[in-house]
């Protein structure tokens, strides 16, 4: 009862610190306007197109600056997306049209020039929210005249145009448009005085409210976009009914013959050489070297698993939709906080079935397995962000937060759960008994060795997933929006069963030769796609993107190292568990002395 208790509290102090802190909505909660009411302009961030982690505020660069500058307070996923809203300088009231309306006259100095040619020499965009709606533009472009580098031009629009759709009270769309004709040249180190213009110009739409944002998600659903998507997931489909068909012909035949064969063995002369896995049944249950680090990372792994199938039912319920500013971190922190208990009590209980004493050490493994590794890369690459002066640098409030976070509801819940696993008196379920020495085993060739083999299985799963990888990347890394979640659920459904079979093959395959240290082999072997996915992050970065400088390098590198990791670890759990149902299967079938 205090448990349950302890957690409600737990859950109803993280949701306050996550959505308490500040509200996720607009200004005008229900998007309905007079004519002449203003709108809410926020704008976000600037900076190069090609580095999406290397966001700077609006007004780091020299445009024209409202008197009040109101900083729009954000939520938790917000700030951790690098979002920092500010008031835009724009007045853009409700069906109110502007033509050529002044902005400001501004004199930029010869630093000013500088900050912007610079800017636009790196393909700087802005963007602004709209009602919540998103909008996008380049500050400038460069017109490369000559060959050499001395010959470039490079200008800086002065003047953007609004397009507003609306459909009687409510704003629908809108577009904004650089004048091409409205140019400041930033080539030569001068004074330069400027005039900042905009014009707005609203018209009438039938489109619908609730349709507003389907025209963001209509690019990924694209019918060639949709080809590729089931492209590949027809190609994992045929990988899966290979690879299952190929399992289920040959192991269940030679299972089979097994079978036929050790119960022969039995009835015929007992003087014979033993040879194949059931020789090992003495040895086969002896559990693993280091059983509180395997233990730790099956906990982990068991978490993360859990955290991806929410994310899952949220994004298939439709709580992603495109735009919705920071709702995915806000999700991922309050559900990994939340699902620290699984971690605890499958760590432990697993533990405690392997025999282990000391749980308390065990708990405290399985709590920094994984948030270790997470909170040295972000205390590095928010220096580097700090350094930089870039929005991804997180306040301190929201580093308090997250610590908070972490001090009042992730620790209990995973000490609630690791002395609900202690509790458990689960007991390890072995066929066999373990035999007081271990058997030796025999010399085995190169290619049974763990690395070959993890390249073995990685490579299956892997092939069935890198299509939609690049997709995932191009999202994440980039500006595409991915949408389509069902056949994203539907690649990681396949991914599963193919590591899943990949790996008790390879663990059969294993123990066909004498050698009974499978527990960690068939964890590491389960988890290689994690390697796999990283090397293909090598070759994204350099052969598929544009990103470049030591920001977005170390940020792409870093955060991905965290997540594939977190991916070895869930792969490695499924693995190890498949592994474990057929390797208790196959000793319960056959008779053990």
């Amino acid at each position: 009862m205090t448990g349950r208790v302890s957690m409600d509290l737990a859950a109803a102090a993280l949701l306050l610190l996550c959505f308490g802190v500040a509200g996720v909505a607009s200004d005008a909660s229900d998007h309905r306007y007079k004519q002449g009411d203003p709108v809410p302009l926020y704008a976000n961030k600037v900076g190069p197109f090609h580095n999406p982690s290397e966001t700077y505020r609006y007004y780091d660069l020299p445009f024209c600056i409202p008197e009040h500058v109101t900083e729009k307070k954000e939520a938790l996923g917000e700030v951790l997306n690098g979002d920092r809203l500010v008031d835009a300088p724009y007045k853009l009231d409700f069906r109110v049209d502007s033509d050529s309306k002044v902005l400001c006259k501004k004199k930029l100095t010869i630093e000013d020039v500088a900050k912007f040619r610079s800017a636009v020499t790196k393909d700087y965009y802005f963007q602004m929210y709209y009602d919540d709606l998103p909008i996008w533009g380049f500050i400038g472009k460069v017109d490369k005249e000559g060959k050499d580098l001395g010959d470039y031009k490079y200008y800086l629009y002065r003047h953007i145009h609004f397009d507003v759709l609306y459909n009687e009270d409510r704003v629908i769309e809108i577009t904004v448009y650089t004048d091409p004709s409205a140019l400041v040249d930033l080539t030569e180190d001068k004074d330069i005085e400027v005039d900042f213009t905009y014009s707005v110009k609203w018209k009438e739409t039938r489109t619908p409210f609730e349709k507003r944002m389907e025209k963001y998600s209509q690019t990924s659903s694209q019918p060639h976009h949709l080809e590729i998507h089931w492209f590949s997931i027809i190609n994992s489909c045929v990988t899966v009914l290979l690879l299952t068909g190929f399992l289920a012909t040959i192991l269940m035949r030679v299972l089979k013959n097994d079978f036929v064969k050790y119960a022969h063995d039995e009835e015929s002369a007992e003087e014979q050489e033993e040879s194949g896995w059931k020789y090992i049944h003495g040895d086969v249950f002896r559990f693993p070297k280091n059983k509180s680090f395997f233990a730790a990372c099956l906990g982990s792994g068991t978490q993360l698993f859990a955290l991806t199938v929410f994310i899952f039912i949220l994004a298939l319920v439709g709580v992603f939709y495109p735009y919705n500013r920071g709702s995915l971190f806000t999700a991922l922190v309050v559900i990994y906080a939340l699902t620290s208990g699984i971690a605890g009590y499958t760590a432990t209980s697993f533990y405690c079935q392997l025999e282990g004493t000391n749980w308390v050490r065990n708990l405290l493994l399985t709590g920094c397995l994984f948030c270790g590794p997470l909170f040295l890369t972000f205390c590095f690459l928010n220096t580097v962000a700090i350094v930089y002066s870039a929005t991804a640098a997180l306040p301190f409030g929201t580093i308090v937060v997250i610590v908070l976070i972490w001090a009042l509801v992730t620790s209990p819940l995973l000490v609630l759960g690791g002395i609900a696993g202690k509790n458990s008196k689960t007991e390890f379920q072995a066929p066999c008994r373990t035999k007081k020495y271990p058997r030796e085993i025999p010399p085995l060739p190169w290619y049974r060795g763990t690395l070959p083999q993890m390249a073995m299985a990685g490579f299956l799963p892997f092939s069935a997933i890198y299509i939609e990888l690049y997709y995932i990347f191009a999202s994440v890394w980039g500006h595409r929006i991915y949408t389509i979640y069902s056949i994203l659920f539907i690649v990681f459904i396949i991914l599963l069963i193919v590591t899943a079979f990949i790996t008790i093959a390879l663990t059969y395959f294993q123990l066909a030769a004498e050698d009974h240290e499978w527990w960690w082999r068939s964890f590491l072997c389960g988890g290689s796609t994690g390697v796999f996915v990283y090397a293909y992050c090598l070759y994204y970065y350099y052969a598929r993107s544009d990103m470049s400088g030591f920001m977005q390098t170390s940020f792409f590198f870093g955060y991905m190292a965290c997540i594939c990791y977190g991916f070895f670890l869930m792969l490695g759990m499924v693995g190890f568990r498949a592994s474990l149902l057929f390797v208790r299967h196959i000793y319960r079938s056959i008779k053990c002395e």
